[in-house]
């Protein structure tokens, strides 16, 4: 199991690395980046409906606990965002501030917290088992490629060169194997982190998602790409219902 989770904590972060590739260097990459927004964003909602919120509600003997839990990780969320000013796509905000280096530096702090948990959450899916494991990685890896194109944006606007934007990115993104190899001996340690685990990775995905990503959709203001903006939200939905299928659950 802690080979499966190294393995898929490595993926996520490879994914989001040939994301930045592949994307950085494109004229059109800004529509390209919101079509994979409303792809995760339908991969996020997906995970949490069809699979981390019905996991967590029915691995506390009381559902209450598990909502409650849910309600204060979107609270602390919040919380973390705006104490490291973790927001994306906002780089005229602090042009006018002249802060580039401070900039750079909360950036990499915030990536390298949400990376790190990005590891738990994989994590604690695998160990409820290897079908939700999958989904969950899926899920991580759709919302990482649009957010760390941003995070690439963001440290090349604030100074840094292209190859060290890129390396500061994928070395910033391992954290994520570190989250998981930590969630591993503390499950063996703490009984009864993994339920906990899920409910925080349930309100994690919902804050993403609602927070985060559709806002940003709801920048687009061509009615066409509105449209698109569906059909992209309707796909990752999909994956994430197809990979419920085949990848089963227990």
């Amino acid at each position: 199991m802690l080979f499966s989770i190294i393995i898929a904590t490595l993926a996520v972060s490879m994914i989001s690395f040939i994301g930045i590739l592949a994307l950085s260097k494109t004229l059109e990459h800004k529509v390209w980046t919101r079509r994979l927004i409303g792809l995760a964003t339908g991969t996020l909602l997906g995970a949490v409906f069809f699979d981390l919120l019905p996991e967590a509600m029915e691995a506390f003997e009381d559902s209450h606990t598990a909502a409650l839990i849910i309600f204060i990780s979107i609270l602390v969320f919040f919380v973390i965002e705006k104490t490291i000013h973790y927001h994306h796509c906002n780089c005229h905000e602090h042009e006018k501030s002249q802060r580039k280096a401070h900039l750079v530096y909360t950036n990499l702090i915030g990536d390298g917290i949400h990376n790190f948990v990005d590891g738990t959450i994989i994590a604690g899916a695998f160990l409820v088992n290897p079908g939700l494991g999958i989904a969950t990685t899926i899920a991580v890896a759709l919302h990482e490629i649009p957010q760390e194109v941003s995070d690439f944006s963001i440290l090349v606007y604030g100074g840094l060169t292209r190859v060290k934007a890129v390396l500061y990115n994928v070395l910033f993104g391992l954290t994520s194997v570190l989250g998981g190899v930590v969630v591993v001996f503390a499950a063996n340690a703490v009984s009864g982190i993994v339920p906990i685990l899920l409910a925080i990775a349930t309100g994690n995905f919902i804050y993403l998602a609602m927070s985060d990503l559709i806002p940003e959709l709801h920048q687009e203001e061509n009615p066409h790409r509105i449209w698109t903006q569906v059909i992209w939200i309707a796909l990752g939905i999909g994956i994430m219902y197809a990979v419920g299928i085949f990848a089963g659950h227990e």
